[in-house]
């Protein structure tokens, strides 16, 4: 036993340790699009084209990192006010972008454009991609992001929370009765959300399941009576488009729906990670 004992010990030394010339080799984070990201410096210089992670960079601490945003990353409003804006999400100021010497710009496929990433790699030598799609997909985008800056810590303690939560959010489903919903996005044309998206996924918590399942997945969509009176609830994002109450009146005398029926969503609380 005591011999077992001196091989196990020295077979984990030959594992773990390396020569003094050797370096360990770094631990990698491996993004969206596949590609494996390495600590950054203490001195990187991030840009954030994504508003709910540019909320996330500031709650791992890294503000002070934070050099460019869009314009409508607003959240945390105190602190994301004096950070430069270099234009939306689907199109910025390549100019701006360049002067501000970034070393990491994070991006998201559902929020920004393919030709963005392309004409952004000529001048950021990183650039992150992220992709939730489902709620449970916080905890993996919380350690890219931790992991990638250094703040471990503070990201091990939001996915400590955000499974808090999440489980008490289980729990109190089981109670819930069942619903169709119809969450619109746009109009003129209508647009609603798929099965495959953050958004239906995020309703499912509570039992609202999503009409309109489409291989596009924010498919354009043609309301008529039938459907509405095949639906429980019908919801009107405060975003992309911006739904406001008169919406909701104009609809209810359109189709002669009960305005109960009829809810406005403030899409932040269900589209961003």
């Amino acid at each position: 036993m005591p011999q077992a004992r001196r091989t196990n010990r020295f077979a984990a030394l030959f594992v773990f340790r390396y020569p003094v010339f050797m370096k360990p080799p770094a631990i990698q984070f491996i993004d969206a699009n596949g590609i494996a990201h390495e600590a950054a410096n203490h001195d990187a210089r991030i840009v954030s084209l994504v508003p709910s992670i540019t909320e996330l960079v500031v709650d791992l601490g890294l503000a002070n990192q934070l050099v460019g945003r869009t314009q409508w990353c607003i959240h945390p409003a105190d602190i994301v006010d004096t950070i430069p804006t270099i234009g939306g999400t689907k199109k910025i100021n390549l100019d701006k972008l360049s002067a501000l010497d970034p070393t990491h710009v994070i991006m998201n496929i559902d929020e920004n454009t393919r030709e963005m990433a392309t004409a952004i790699a000529e001048i950021a030598p990183n650039i992150i991609v992220t992709h939730p799609i489902d709620p449970r997909d916080n905890i993996d985008l919380y350690r890219l992001i931790g992991g990638i800056f250094k703040r471990q810590d503070k990201a091990e303690s939001l996915c400590k929370r955000f499974e808090d939560v999440y489980q008490n959010l289980l729990a109190t489903r089981k109670t819930l009765p069942e619903q169709k919903v119809l969450y619109l996005i746009w109009k003129d044309p209508w647009m609603t959300v798929s099965h495959d998206t953050y958004i239906a996924r995020t309703l499912d918590l509570i039992h609202w399941k999503t009409i309109g399942d489409s291989e596009d997945r924010y498919p354009q969509i043609t309301i008529d009576h039938e459907l509405v009176a095949n639906t429980d609830r019908i919801l009107f994002s405060t975003e992309p488009f911006d739904f406001n109450q008169t919406h909701l009146d104009e609809f209810a005398k359109e189709y002669n729906c009960a305005p109960d029926k009829l809810l406005l969503i403030d899409g932040e609380m269900t589209s961003w990670y």
